[in-house]
């Protein structure tokens, strides 16, 4: 049995210790928002927060999560995970969606140890979270939008 936090509620799992944890969180927890894309750590749709830190939950083997916290899109109630999620929405980034919460994710990791990224700042944080949609800019603008109002 691994015991782990997920969005602050404690959870417990029997599954194999070498499950990804991608399949913990859709399959047995049943939060939807974190998407499988590539099933090889390469998209970043499956991106969640692990102690706080962005991971690709699509290779992290669910032992890894044993004694830690999780946090998903469903749990982003940061203060940067508001900020990006209400940019998201006011810079129209979404097209078809899929990417996005792992976008806003990895962003959420970011703001969180940079709270003023510039351009160069968010293109390497940001490397690896692919949008089939082609909305970087998009999200570019997002992410400084949402590092202006953490500043108020």
């Amino acid at each position: 049995m691994i015991e782990f936090e997920v969005n602050g509620k404690s959870v417990t799992t029997n599954s194999d210790p070498e499950t990804p944890l991608l399949w913990v969180i859709r399959d047995e927890l049943k939060l939807k928002g974190t998407k499988f894309g590539c099933g090889i750590a390469m998209c970043g749709a499956c991106t969640v927060h692990l102690d706080g830190t962005a991971i690709r939950s699509c290779t992290a083997p669910v032992s890894i999560a044993a004694g830690r916290s999780v946090t998903t899109i469903e749990g982003l109630a940061s203060d940067a995970g508001q900020a990006l999620q209400k940019a998201w929405v006011a810079e129209q980034v979404p097209q078809c969606g899929y990417c996005q919460s792992g976008q806003i994710m990895q962003a959420a990791d970011l703001l969180s140890t940079n709270p003023q990224p510039n351009d160069d700042d968010i293109t390497q944080a940001m490397n690896g979270n692919l949008c089939r949609c082609m909305a970087y800019a998009r999200i570019r603008k997002a992410i400084k939008t949402a590092a202006i109002a953490g500043e108020a």
